[in-house]
């Protein structure tokens, strides 16, 4: 038997098929390809949409973080002609230290201290605070703007630059009651 004129122009219905494939990566299944498309526009609007949240999910509070307050001292940094930094007693406002030298650590910290109550149009006159907790962590903040600095994230020997200005001009650091 003699194929069709039409089947022998145009090829068979196999060989159809097996071109079509060999074209088509999906092998003509499309499906995978709008999954694939619908799973990303639908991650794109999970996240515009929590992003667009009024409150945002609140995490749960690591029990480890949460300590009451040890010490705490208020101190107010002066830049001086020197290129020093003097560290002044909160409520003297005389001097107990001094910072000399580069300083790179401390100077940021104080910069952005600084800069977040320029932001807000504060003065400087409210002293910052350095509050000891009693999981030994240490903060620098400041009251104005509830900016704040965890110290010892940055790692031992920067929290020791500002650990050592508890008892600085032989003043002791006041004890606090404060509720975690």
């Amino acid at each position: 038997m003699n194929a069709p004129a039409s089947a022998r122009i145009t090829g068979t219905r196999a060989e159809h098929a097996s071109r079509a494939r060999h074209e088509d990566p999906t092998g003509g299944r499309s499906w995978p390809l709008w999954g694939m498309a619908l799973l990303a526009l639908g991650s794109l609007g999970v996240v515009g949409w929590q992003r667009q949240a009024p409150e945002p999910v609140a995490a749960e509070t690591d029990v480890r973080l949460v300590a009451q307050v040890l010490w705490q001292r208020a101190f107010h940094f002066e830049d001086r002609p020197d290129g020093s930094v003097a560290v002044l007693d909160g409520t003297t406002r005389i001097e107990v230290s001094r910072l000399q030298g580069e300083q790179g650590f401390a100077r940021g910290a104080l910069r952005m201290l600084a800069h977040a109550r320029l932001r807000h149009g504060l003065s400087p006159e409210q002293p910052f605070l350095l509050t000891g907790h009693t999981n030994g962590r240490l903060t620098l903040s400041d009251p104005a703007t509830r900016e704040r600095i965890d110290l010892e994230s940055f790692g031992p020997t920067n929290a020791a630059v500002f650990a050592r200005l508890r008892d600085a001009g032989g003043a002791t650091a006041s004890p606090e009651k404060a509720t975690p």
